[in-house]
């Protein structure tokens, strides 16, 4: 089972298509809106990243909607 963690936020394009892309793909995920929650936002930075979408998936982060990368990871 693959554990998908991925950071939004309301105004980002490319985070829809990565959540749209994941939904699509039956792929269970939990969402950390950097926009609504101020901890989510806080994790973001702490882990050194200021853009969304980031995702999460088994432990390795991928900046952005690299569907590629995200197909690998996921054996898709």
């Amino acid at each position: 089972m693959n554990k998908v963690e991925i950071y939004t936020s309301d105004t980002c394009g490319y985070c829809h298509q990565a959540k749209d892309f994941l939904q699509s793909n039956n792929i269970d995920y939990l969402e950390y809106n950097i926009s609504r929650d101020l901890n989510a936002r806080k994790t973001l930075m702490r882990k050194g990243y200021m853009s969304v979408p980031l995702l999460v998936i088994n432990g390795e982060e991928i900046l952005g909607f690299d569907r590629e990368r995200i197909c690998s990871i996921l054996g898709l």
